[in-house]
């Protein structure tokens, strides 16, 4: 019982689920503005971007095709709306530790902190 009590509470558990929970409900908001998006693409062409009719040599190619570029808008949307503003702030804010390698006598001592823990 003790190592399952000690596998709810480990911090990475949590941090999966809540990372999990977030997720999902941010694909809806990406999908949703995918949806946006290629409506204002359709409003712009004449009509509503769907690939689903296409074939090459009689093979039904379109559906990879439509969700090929569904793909490719969302990777967008996420990298645009998430990845650049998180680098930004975190490159803002977070100051980066200098790398310095461990010396032998630091790597030892953490042995020996280890050694003395179990």
């Amino acid at each position: 019982m003790k190592g399952f009590r000690d596998f709810l509470l480990r911090g990475n558990l949590i941090e999966l689920a809540v990372a999990f929970i977030m997720g999902t409900a941010f694909a809806s908001v990406v999908t949703t503005f995918t949806k946006v998006l290629l409506d204002a693409i359709g409003k712009v062409v004449g009509g509503q971007p769907n690939f689903d009719q296409v074939a090459i040599a009689g093979v039904a190619v379109g559906p990879f095709i439509t969700a090929l570029v569904n793909f490719v808008i969302i990777a967008a949307v996420v990298y645009f709306a998430i990845v650049v503003p998180y680098n930004r702030i975190r490159d803002r804010f977070v100051k980066e530790e200098e790398d310095t390698p461990a010396t032998t006598e630091d790597l030892l001592g953490e042995i020996r902190d280890i050694l003395k823990q179990k």
